[in-house]
């Protein structure tokens, strides 16, 4: 599977090329839409931020990043 974004994307980065991850972020109770703060935190950063577990939040990251994805 490949991989839409790198370990040291912002959330602002994840969203903006990928609006679905705005759905996720807010089904995580996550308020990252234009929250300031999203331009520099990464998905490790934001999962901490919000006491998440980041392997989940990353997995539900990749799942709409990658949709549609040949591969």
């Amino acid at each position: 599977m490949k991989h839409k974004f790198s370990d040291d994307a912002t959330m602002d980065e994840i969203m903006s090329r990928s609006p679905a991850a705005i759905r996720v972020v807010l089904q995580h109770g996550m308020l990252c839409v234009g929250c300031p703060i999203a331009s520099f935190h990464t998905v490790s950063d934001a999962a901490r931020e919000h006491d998440l577990s980041e392997e989940e939040l990353r997995c539900d990251l990749l799942a709409v990043t990658n949709a549609g994805d040949p591969d």
